[in-house]
């Protein structure tokens, strides 16, 4: 059959209630269910009401109507980042435009001049992300203004009282004799003289107990901790002065591969479902027809996973399951996959836009195209979820609901399994590459 005759019989299926999870385009409003702060504040754009279930679960759980998009919505940022960098699994934090998935902590003058961030401050104030990253490598571009006492937050809480023993502060400030430009505060001491004054490229990895600093391609700071933090946020801190910092990439580490791109071994089946995987002679994941579903063999809490698909046609629609529960049908929360606009604006995805947290938050635009690679980060760290689609932000929500094994009634933390849809009878999509690694606990403090 056709595939537009499909597509119209799936949409009437939807709508008369035969088929529930991801259905139809949906712009869930303002619930008690996450927060939701104004996109020109940075925080997430939009939160929805209930997540993706069958039939039955969705009547009882999701709201009749949907009032709509808030106003206005955000322009796409420009890339930033080359297909060889997000091959390598680079995403920005930081778009030039906006705090999108920072949280501000304290008072200071935070303004975006140039794609980049100016802070000045005459009293302690911090600006973190809103999720937590384990080991991974860090690029970002750094200035200090003369007689400024402020650095670089490497795994920090959400609001550091004590900088240098809550996380690692790499120290960014001219004229500090104790720990000079490039040093771990209270921590270790760079010997290598920095014009902290000049634009800096900094590059840093952490790696389980390991810090490592460099400076314009040169190693400055290599620190062995003792008791590692294991992992928290990153950001800035200004205790006084004038710090100014712009392209920050961020690159997670420690990931493996959960496809071996000959067969789905290390993944579950549902032959009693219509959906087909299969493994292409390119070595590619390939997933037709639906509804159905792939599964992942171990289960995961707070992880990162990294991944490249492509769909064959114009609109399909797919999504990632994570903290599933096993053997469920695509019973967890989703990371939607659907590359639809309206009227051409990005800003407004037809049915929540790809990397959005389905029925939960809108993606704020829609940074992926249809029959071509996109690359898609996820990252899961308790209650909140964080999506970057082609190096860029597009989801940051928090699950604020009392806690229930049925993600779809409330908020899960215990592990499950990651599970990828085949939606309906349109689906044609494969997949590239798929990266996952288990976050660690954070240690304290």
């Amino acid at each position: 059959m056709p595939r537009m005759i499909w597509g119209i019989l799936w949409a009437l299926a939807c709508a008369m209630g035969f088929v529930g999870t991801g259905c139809g385009p949906v712009n869930p409003g303002p619930s008690s269910e996450g927060t939701q702060v104004s996109p020109a504040g940075g925080q997430g754009a939009v939160v929805g009401a209930a997540t993706a279930g069958d039939a039955t679960a969705a009547a009882e759980t999701e709201p009749a109507d949907n009032p709509g998009d808030p106003e206005p919505r955000p322009e796409m940022p420009p890339r930033q980042l080359t297909d060889a960098q997000l091959a390598e699994g680079w995403v920005s934090l930081f778009d030039g435009r906006t705090l999108f998935g920072w949280n501000l902590e304290g008072e200071a003058d935070w303004r975006i001049e140039e794609d980049g961030l100016i802070v000045s401050a005459e009293q302690p104030a911090a600006l973190v992300t809103s999720t937590q990253f384990a080991d991974f490598v860090l690029r970002v571009e750094v200035r200090s203004e003369p007689g400024t006492s402020g650095g670089l937050l490497l795994h920090a809480p959400a609001l550091p009282e004590d900088p240098a023993t809550e996380s690692y502060l790499l120290n960014i400030a001219a004229g500090d004799e104790a720990y000079p430009t490039g040093s771990l505060v209270g921590r270790a001491r760079s010997e290598v003289e920095i014009a902290s004054e000049e634009w800096q490229e900094y590059e840093v990895r952490v790696a389980g107990e390991t810090v490592a600093v460099s400076v314009a391609g040169e190693t400055i700071l290599t620190y062995t901790d003792p008791e590692p933090l294991r992992r928290g946020r990153l950001g800035f801190h200004v205790a006084s002065g004038q710090l100014a910092f712009r392209h920050m990439w961020l690159q997670p580490a420690g990931l493996e591969s959960i496809f071996n791109h000959e067969d789905l071994t290390g993944w579950v089946t549902f032959p009693e479902r219509e959906s087909r995987f299969t493994v292409t002679d390119d070595g590619w994941m390939r997933v037709e027809d639906g509804p159905g579903q792939l599964e992942t063999e171990p289960s995961y809490g707070d992880f990162v996973l990294q991944l490249q698909c492509k769909t064959h046609a114009p609109e399909l629609n797919s999504g990632i399951f994570f903290r599933c529960i096993p053997g469920d049908p695509m019973n967890g929360y989703e990371s939607q996959i659907h590359n639809g606009i309206v009227d051409g604006d990005r800003s407004r995805p037809t049915d929540c836009g790809t990397g959005g947290i389905f029925r939960r938050q809108d993606a704020r635009f829609v940074a992926a195209d249809d029959n071509a690679w996109f690359y898609k980060t996820i990252l899961v760290a308790g209650p909140h979820m964080t999506v970057w689609v082609n190096g860029l932000q597009v989801s940051d929500w928090t699950d604020t609901r009392e806690p229930d094994e049925n993600p779809r009634r409330g908020l899960r933390l215990e592990p499950g399994t990651i599970q990828i849809q085949g939606h309906d009878p349109t689906t044609d999509l494969v997949f590239r590459e798929f990266w996952a690694a288990e976050l660690p606990a954070r240690a304290a403090p």
